[in-house]
């Protein structure tokens, strides 16, 4: 069940009549939250909610043994069948076939056609999302950072909590479940600054499937396209997958503040960044966050004198956790290869002095260069395979031997710029505006309505967010 679309629309309504006039006490609520959440879920494919309540039902029991616990090595084991269960059910859905064919090319390097039978099992939507955060239960209990709550309930309704559940943000239970026990009571202020959060989500998804076709043409047509043609189908996707997954992310807050629930922001303006390592603290920051406590830290962080190691570990990771093939092991290892580089040149006293200048020309060089690497990043994102990745990468830095540009190419790329800015000023407008604009009721409201009706008549209703493939 996608948010934008009008099955979707009916379901929050019905959600909202029977949650604000009908089941007005805590417990109901929770109960209710829960049905509704598995209704959202089961909407897609209602065979794999039993996978999902499986996940949620076995990580309450293991974090009540860890917390009964009374020695360190039991403690161990119970957070080790957690670690089992969850990242055996990734692997298996997400990871086997991808494991099995790459076995299958290896082979061929040597001369051996050894057909090896793949599963082909179909990947649950938002799997890699609801194992992450199920397993921040278990790894904060077995940390001592979280004690263990009562409530099988409380636990599975904030697992599956519907506004985040598919596509994020990556919520820690201790930011969610406190909540769901104490159901906390919607504002005025909060549902006015939700459907905000909405219609600059609907905005920014309107806008990113807008840009699909410079992507299409870029990336999955037959033969070579111009220099610009290129560059605008780069820069296009840079902006679709910004505006489609802030945009989902955006939506997602804001239905949870509708019903009083708060959940993180997840990006905070990404294009603005000026190095590799203040872009992944501004981008899908509930994973980046998630990978750096749980698994780099976990690692050993910047404490065993191994820190590039451990970077790259978690890089390519997190490339790994976005999809099961090499395209997406490239684009973390590419991501590795330039936070280390970072880290390695801050440590050079010419570069320090460059990366502390207060000149604003020192800065726009630093955005320029962040933003380029970015770009050359996600081309292995989106390419098809490496092969294609690299022959983009070639045609992008090339000035002859590719076809000329067509008649309306220059305006395109105007416009896929435009776009982009036009998402990142939305974002800007929310961050410093906010509390401004919804004070304004004589203008809040007809703006608000005036921009969902634009979104409704030249947006792609039903168009599938990117992130659910993940």
């Amino acid at each position: 069940m996608l948010f934008n679309t009008p099955l979707f629309f009916f379901f929050f309504v019905i959600f909202i009549f029977f949650y604000g006039f009908v089941f007005l006490r805590k417990i109901p609520r929770t109960y209710f939250i829960l049905v509704a959440s598995l209704v959202f879920y089961g909407a897609w494919n209602w065979k794999f909610i039993p996978l999902l309540m499986f996940s949620g039902v076995a990580d309450y029991f293991i974090a009540q043994a860890i917390g009964a616990a009374d020695n360190q090595k039991s403690k161990k084991a119970w957070v080790s069948l957690s670690l089992a269960i969850n990242l055996g059910i990734l692997g298996m859905f997400k990871y086997a076939d991808f494991v099995l064919l790459s076995v299958q090319d290896f082979l061929r390097l040597f001369g051996y056609d050894a057909p090896i039978a793949t599963l082909q099992w179909v990947l649950p939507v938002g799997i890699s999302f609801y194992t992450f955060q199920s397993l921040s239960y278990t790894i904060d209990v077995y940390r001592g950072e979280m004690e263990p709550r009562k409530g099988l309930v409380q636990f599975t309704a904030a697992l599956s909590f519907f506004p985040q559940l598919v596509a994020g943000p990556i919520l820690r239970t201790r930011q969610i479940l406190p909540q769901m026990h104490a159901i906390p009571t919607p504002t005025w202020e909060g549902i006015k600054h939700g459907f905000l959060l909405i219609t600059v989500g609907l905005m920014k998804k309107t806008t990113a499937d807008l840009l699909a076709v410079p992507v299409a043409t870029a990336f999955d047509g037959t033969g070579p396209v111009s220099l610009v043609e290129t560059w605008t189908g780069v820069l296009a996707f840079a902006g679709q997958i910004y505006g489609d997954f802030s945009g989902y992310s955006d939506m997602a807050i804001g239905l949870a503040i509708l019903i009083g629930f708060k959940i993180p922001l997840n990006f905070r303006l990404p294009y603005f960044a000026v190095s590799p390592v203040d872009f992944w603290r501004r981008w899908h920051i509930s994973l980046s966050t998630w990978l750096r406590d749980y698994l780099y830290f976990s690692l050993g962080g910047n404490r065993t004198g191994h820190r590039m190691r451990n970077i790259f570990i978690t890089m390519l990771l997190g490339g790994l956790w976005h999809g099961a093939a090499w395209t997406f092991i490239a684009w973390g290892f590419f991501h590795g290869v330039i936070i280390t580089a970072t880290h390695y040149f801050s440590g050079i006293k010419a570069f320090a002095s460059f990366n502390g200048s207060p000149s604003r020309g020192i800065t726009l060089l630093k955005w320029l260069i962040t933003f380029y690497l970015v770009m050359i990043g996600w081309v292995f994102f989106r390419a098809q395979d490496i092969g294609s990745a690299f022959s983009m990468l070639g045609d992008m830095h090339t000035i002859s031997g590719l076809p000329a540009p067509a008649s309306s190419a220059g305006l395109m790329f105007g416009l896929v710029v435009l776009a982009v800015a036009l998402m990142h000023l939305l974002d800007r407008f929310v961050l410093n505006k906010a509390d401004w604009f919804e004070s304004k009721k004589w203008l809040f409201w007809p703006l608000l309505a005036l921009a969902m009706g634009l979104c409704l008549l030249v947006g792609k209703p039903s168009q599938e967010f990117i992130y659910f493939q993940f």
